[in-house]
């Protein structure tokens, strides 16, 4: 979920990323699903699709969970206070317009557009008034210090259901799952050197998952911005929008040169290596206090625009469509 520099235009940003579907190639899996479980230990991989576990799984073996929420609690209610804060309107004060995206709702905290379902999971559902008017809902951690142990591994986990709508009824849909660095709380402006963990995106209910890195400066730079460095993939049997998945983004830091790797139900579909960026590219977006963690769902703005090769959303789409989370969970693997 990209945030752009404010004072790189609109109109350029959506230059930039509307390549990003055509040049963002489908990685091939990585092995048979349990091969890919029994390496990163995703048991939530393991749910029926298309159903709300309500709790986090178990640690797997040599992991600690860190911090987590199940989403357990009464329909109707909004996400728990002590783990959330709720961002508001079209921009954080001082920040670029648009959340620097070009997205049109407004983001609130009515229950109409965020809250528990009273099943185990939490709704994101995009609203349209009569005026024509979007509402939304984005979510950030209280906590900004996810951040891979020194020798160790950090994994940020969340299994989700996409808002269910395709074709010319999703344009417009762009929900996301991702990681901003902490210090970009209260600057505004040092996107994307902080660095940003895009786990999940996904536009105009394509059955894809996109996971990207964003870093370095911008234009250009270690991370070909505003684009990133991403790929993406069709989610594994059922698709993303009729079932929920699991998503996974490590931050490797057991091994020389460290990693990062992106999964969908245990199935590795990206990585980057620390050793294809400059040494202050990589000290910038690491050697700070860690990460805090983003839901929302957006409407509109230069990814969705870009893919669909027009102003979306469009009088077809069809408001209403949640994003369901089931659960969000950070381990750590230490030495």
């Amino acid at each position: 979920m990209s945030t752009t520099h404010p004072t790189r235009s609109t109109r350029a940003t959506h230059t930039t990323r509307a390549t990003r579907i055509s040049r963002f190639t489908k990685s091939p899996r990585t092995g048979p699903v349990l091969a890919g479980l029994a390496a990163v230990g995703l048991l939530g991989a393991l749910m029926t699709p298309g159903t709300a576990r309500g709790d986090v799984p178990p640690p797997a073996p040599g992991w600690s969970l860190e911090w987590s929420d199940d989403f357990n609690g009464a329909a109707g209610s909004p996400p728990s206070a002590d783990n959330w804060q709720t961002d508001l309107g079209h921009n954080y004060p001082g920040g670029p317009a648009n959340w620097g995206t070009g997205e049109i709702q407004s983001y609130t905290d009515s229950p109409e557009n965020l809250a528990l379902d009273g099943d185990g999971s939490l709704r994101i559902t995009p609203r349209r008034d009569g005026a024509g008017n979007w509402t939304s809902a984005r979510i950030e951690t209280k906590r900004s210090d996810f951040k891979a142990p020194e020798g160790g591994t950090l994994a940020i986990e969340g299994r989700i259901q996409m808002p269910n709508a395709t074709g010319e009824s999703a344009l417009g849909y762009w929900p996301a799952f991702w990681a901003l660095g902490a210090p970009y709380r209260g600057n505004y402006q040092n996107w994307p050197s902080i660095g940003e963990f895009d786990v999940m995106e996904n536009v105009n209910g394509i059955n894809s998952v996109w996971g990207v890195l964003h870093c370095g400066v911008n234009p250009g730079g270690d991370c070909n911005e505003t684009q990133g460095l991403g790929a993406s993939r069709a989610c594994p049997g059922a698709s993303c929008q009729s079932a929920f998945h699991t998503y996974r983004f490590e931050w490797d830091r057991s091994t020389t040169p460290n990693q990062l790797r992106w999964y969908v139900d245990g199935e590795q579909f990206h990585s980057l290596s620390q050793d294809r960026f400059s040494a202050a590219t990589w000290s910038n977006m690491t050697d700070h206090a860690g990460y805090f963690i983003l839901l929302n769902v957006a409407m509109g703005g230069a990814f969705p625009d870009g893919v669909a090769g027009r102003a979306t959303p469009v009088a077809q789409t069809e408001p209403g469509k949640a994003m369901a989370v089931d659960y969000v969970a950070v381990w750590t693997k230490r030495p």
